[in-house]
């Protein structure tokens, strides 16, 4: 087994915690100059050592594994493909990525931001300059950023959830009641559609949620059902009561500009309404004691499959962590509205995901949950479940809302799974070659392969033919596609 070297995210881990040499030493019983060996990897990273890390600072074996930073990592490639597209010197080599981020964390998050300044094109019409990302963008990256875990809001969620004998969907009416006794705000069930508001002819679908401020009046349609309902009044309370912590929060996140902070909110106050109608401790028992059994969940809360993954892609409390879990949904074009990630898992930023996955399978197999062994190009396996799902019908004629939701999870934590249970997940097992797209994927053998990894140098070979209509190599000579 190869030994491992530590000695970067050993830093970086003390200097988060604000400890000297001597202090963290002295917390995991080792001499200073042991730790400083480790530090500056001289010596492997033991078992032993490891363990005693976890334990006393809680935090996951994968932090010194490099798991934490493979997310950067592929990011990093990306913006170096970028860049060496743009000045046409080929791609840098693999091993160059890797080392920049264990060694330099910092450097590699400037060169990131950096290379999508440089990337950009125009000007938003107001003048503000682009960073490459869009305000969703940057706002799934703030989420991104804490493993798509608020503990501020989920502690707040969990105090008022408390105050309701029943849990899940089965909590609406109590939560109506103490809407209207404690705060004030009726709630009321409209029909499925009002007249329009200016005088004209004609009907339109009211919104899923509508406030009042002046008649303190929250407006649910009809059509929701208990659960949407109560998420609904879950939002509404974390604007009418939580609106300074959501702020503060918010602040913590340097550089949003209005546009973005104000979609922070919104998404920031819809993690409060999930954390309200499954509150954590409560919710993360009956996962652990179902086995993570997505369906078997949804019935007993009375909410619906993407609800339940979304909320056990959150489980990362300190001390109380669930299976750390990838969520998305895409739709049948393969556009990911949703995505959320407590694991190393790269989601591709552009150019579209991988057709291997078995997210666009799930539309193969309506209603049925569907699984795959997945393996990406840096090694990592992920076991992964989808399941198609539709919206509300809107009459005969008007399109209906399809989407693909997917839960995934590496396979070192699959056994708490019962999607697990008669898949062989170890070393010797077959998994389905997947990517985070072709712009980043350097997969040699891909038959799926819709155009070349970006920045790399193409050859169009004239008397061979392989996979692909054209050979690619980065500039040290490597060949990426034959």
């Amino acid at each position: 087994m190869a030994k491992q070297f530590a000695g970067a995210r050993i830093k970086r881990l003390r200097a988060q915690l604000g400890l000297s040499q001597v202090e963290m030493a002295r917390r995991v019983n080792l001499s200073v100059s042991y730790l400083n060996q480790l530090e500056n990897d001289q010596r492997p990273l033991t078992v032993t050592v490891l363990l005693k890390l976890t334990d006393t600072f809680d935090v996951e074996a994968g932090f010194f594994s490099g798991d934490s930073e493979a997310r950067m990592i592929a990011d990093l490639r990306s913006a170096l493909a970028d860049a060496s597209a743009l000045s046409g010197t080929g791609v840098f080599d693999d091993a160059v990525p890797v080392e920049i981020v264990a060694r330099f964390p910092e450097v590699a998050t400037h060169l990131i931001a950096l290379t999508r300044r440089l990337t950009e094109v125009e000007a938003r019409d107001d003048g503000t300059p682009l960073d490459g990302q869009m305000a969703y963008e940057r706002v799934r990256d703030f989420f991104y950023a804490r493993r798509n875990h608020i503990p501020e809001l989920d502690a707040q969620a969990e105090i008022l959830a408390s105050r309701f004998t029943a849990v899940g969907a089965d909590a609406e009416p109590e939560a109506r009641t103490w809407l209207s006794d404690e705060l004030g705000v009726r709630v009321e069930i409209v029909g499925h559609q009002t007249p329009w508001g200016d005088g004209r002819a004609g009907f339109s679908e009211i919104p899923r949620r509508r406030y009042d401020r002046e008649r303190k009046v929250l407006e649910i349609p009809g059509s929701a059902s208990p659960g949407r309902r109560y998420f609904q009044i879950g939002v509404q309370t974390a604007f009418l009561r939580h609106s300074d912590l959501i702020d503060r929060i918010v602040a913590s996140e340097p550089g949003m500009d209005e546009q973005t902070r104000a979609l922070a909110r919104v998404g920031l106050a819809q993690y409060f309404a999930g954390a309200l109608l499954l509150p954590y401790e409560r919710f993360l028992a009956v996962a652990r004691q179902e086995r993570y059994d997505v369906e078997l969940l949804a019935q007993q809360f009375g909410v619906g499959f993407e609800t339940i993954c979304h909320r056990l892609s959150t489980l990362q409390r300190t001390g109380s962590r669930g299976v750390p879990f990838l969520f998305l949904r895409t739709d049948r074009a393969g556009n990911i509205s949703k995505r959320q990630s407590a694991t190393a898992f790269h989601f591709s930023r552009a150019g579209g995901s991988c057709p291997l996955w078995v997210v666009h399978r799930a539309f193969e197999s309506p209603n049925r949950v569907v699984r795959q062994v997945a393996e990406m190009p840096d090694g990592r396996r992920y076991l992964w479940i989808a399941k198609s799902v539709a919206g509300r019908t809107r009459g005969f004629g008007a399109p209906t809302p399809e989407f693909s939701v997917a839960l995934g999870c590496a396979v070192e934590d699959a056994d708490a799974l019962v999607y697990a249970d008669g898949l062989n997940l170890g070393s010797d097992a077959r998994a389905t070659p997947i990517g985070a797209g072709c712009r980043v994927c350097d997969r040699s053998d891909c038959v799926q392969r819709a155009f070349p990894q970006s920045g790399a140098v193409i050859e169009a070979p004239e008397n061979s033919q392989g996979a692909s209509p054209y050979a690619t190599f980065v500039a040290g000579g490597r060949r990426l596609l034959a």
